[in-house]
């Protein structure tokens, strides 16, 4: 291998950034967020194929997270998350969430359902904490730090109807701004949790 295959390598992957910035640090993070959501870990070669990049380079990446604790390597050679990540969660919304729980809780147990708190980032809503109902015979599973975009689902009509009006929004969006969303008592039924979108 020359010295000149892992740049071309960095030239050619695609930045998953919209935002000028680190390439490096980029992938780094996108690294750690497949990690992080394999349940079986990932190898460094499945890691390059994922981004793109020469193995050494995934490599290097991977390293470089071991070093943070926030990924670590197994006796299969799989990198799965790593205890320091939880150290991070612990300073995400600290304080909202702190808040948040305990109400989170009884109200879980009173539904008989799960309960998220969704907060708005940029055109996603990622969930922070969530709470399960303990005595439930079943109950829908929601992963802390899961995300999606901001228009779907009744949190993210509920979160764009706090912003200004914008063009070409989702009627859902416009009649929550306008007459508010219905409380989750009135519409809870076991067949049917959230409101409708």
């Amino acid at each position: 291998m020359t010295d000149a295959e892992p740049l071309a390598a960095i030239a050619a992957a695609p930045v998953a950034s919209r935002n000028a910035g680190s390439q490096t640090l980029d992938r780094g993070l996108r690294a750690l967020e497949m990690v992080a959501a394999a349940p079986d870990g990932m190898t460094v070669q499945e890691v390059a194929d994922r981004l793109e990049v020469h193995r050494t380079i995934a490599h290097r990446l991977l390293a470089t997270l071991a070093d943070h604790h926030v990924v670590a390597r197994g006796p299969d050679n799989r990198f799965r998350a790593g205890g320091g990540l939880a150290a991070l969660a612990n300073g995400l919304q600290s304080t909202l969430r702190e808040t948040a729980l305990p109400i989170m809780r009884e109200v879980a147990e009173e539904l008989q359902s799960t309960v998220v708190l969704l907060v708005r980032e940029g055109e996603e809503v990622v969930g922070i904490a969530v709470a399960s109902p303990v005595s439930a015979t079943y109950h829908l599973a929601f992963r802390a730090g899961s995300r999606h975009p901001l228009g779907r689902g009744s949190a993210g009509i509920f979160l764009l109807s706090a912003l200004p009006a914008r063009p070409g929004e989702r009627p859902e969006v416009t009649r929550a701004r306008t007459q508010g969303l219905p409380s989750a008592r009135a519409r809870w039924s076991p067949a049917r949790t959230g409101w409708p979108c």
